[in-house]
């Protein structure tokens, strides 16, 4: 199961389910793996689902103000799970001091430092919700890469300064990243540069007018240009290098970084594949189904693996869109609301509410499974 967003977390809903399935079938055996998309939630999913530890660490915020940010470390495998929003993340910027020529990925170097410190070499970084536009310069700049403008000097860490760069170095750079594997979780596929780029497509959200969009699409697609020259290869076209500001794109040219649907990310690093193919039936859900579902949220990841391996899928959500019937199309058998009477937003987001209704849903929906494979009466031929 997916979060229910606002309300309860991958491994309570399906613990919520599982409760329901035993009810009726006892002796089943049920496995609950925790599973999100990349985005929000994953560090918290990820940690409660594999035993892991939350960090907490001060670092350099969007504006170059400290702010407080954790992420996840599982330490039996030395793995890091860092979102980049606790360090980048737009909603750390008031709507007023919103400009992506002002803000930086330092912070994110900094996560990634600490880490390291920590022992980790493996990394899962989860690209989504940034208020940046440096193409990664200031998360480079906090692991030791050096960037100068035409005179040599150091050039800075925000957005303005990619426009500046015309040289950079990477002999500078921590030892420990050779050592490293970034798996690089994002379900965007936009290129660094041009009309579908990072600038145009992400940048007015983040407080550029149209004169800036153009400005950071040209200071982008220079430093593409640049990298390129320098590493041999131009990963400025590669689907997911526009992702975070252009954050994919430093995580691609300069740490070796593979860029991946964040459903697959985090269905690899929990083992759910082994499990499926023994599978009966697997369960899945999230707060909404809707059309938007099938474009690579957790339920469509989940149904695809499934089908893989020949099992039923349900799925369970807080509410379903009548376009929700996409879902079918796509792996899903059969989806089930679990709102069962009218109910308010807020009553229906209360954690205790949605636990419950998951419980009855999932009760009520095996009772009719037990009275289907007992029943011979039944012939739909």
């Amino acid at each position: 199961m997916d979060s229910f967003k606002g309300s309860i977390m991958s491994m309570q809903a399906g613990a919520a389910v599982k409760n329901g399935l035993l009810s009726v079938f006892p002796h089943a055996e049920v496995l609950v793996f925790p599973m999100a998309d990349g985005g929000e939630g994953t560090v918290d999913a990820m940690v409660a689902g594999m035993g892991g530890v939350i960090v907490n660490k001060c670092v350099t915020g969007p504006l170059g103000l400290k702010v407080d940010a954790a992420y996840g470390i599982i330490e039996h495998s030395k793995l890091a799970i860092i979102e980049i929003m606790q360090a980048a993340g737009l909603t750390l910027v008031m709507p007023e001091e919103r400009n992506p020529m002002n803000t930086t990925t330092y912070g994110v170097g900094e996560l990634i430092l600490d880490a390291l410190d920590k022992g980790c070499r493996e990394f899962i970084i989860g690209l989504g919700g940034s208020a940046t536009n440096d193409a990664g310069l200031g998360m480079l700049s906090a692991l030791g890469f050096r960037f100068f403008d035409d005179a040599g000097n150091p050039v800075g860490i925000y957005g303005k300064n990619v426009a500046d760069i015309r040289d950079f170095d990477i002999v500078h750079s921590d030892n420990r990243l050779k050592a490293c594997r970034f798996n690089i979780a994002s379900d965007v596929s936009n290129p660094l540069c041009g009309k579908s780029g990072a600038s145009a497509i992400f940048g007015p959200q983040k407080g550029a007018s149209a004169k800036l969009v153009k400005q950071l699409d040209s200071a982008l697609s220079e430093f593409s240009q640049l990298a390129a020259q320098r590493i041999g290869y131009d990963y400025s076209n590669v689907p997911g290098s526009g992702a975070a500001g252009g954050l994919g794109f430093g995580f691609l040219s300069f740490l070796n970084a593979s860029v991946r649907s964040g459903v697959e990310v985090v269905i690899e690093a929990v083992g759910l594949e082994t499990a499926i193919k023994d599978a009966d039936i697997v369960i899945t859900g999230e707060g909404k189904l809707d059309a938007q579902t099938v474009m690579g949220k957790v339920p469509q990841g989940v149904a695809g693996l499934a089908k893989k391996h020949g099992a039923i899928v349900v799925a369970f959500s807080g509410c379903a869109a009548p376009n929700a019937l996409i879902c079918n199309e796509h792996g899903i058998d059969a989806f089930f609301p679990i709102i069962s009477m009218p109910l308010s937003l807020e009553e229906a987001m209360d954690a205790v509410t949605t636990e419950r209704n998951l419980t009855s849903m999932a009760k009520q929906v095996f009772l009719l499974v037990n009275a289907l494979t007992a029943s011979s009466r039944l012939r739909f031929a």
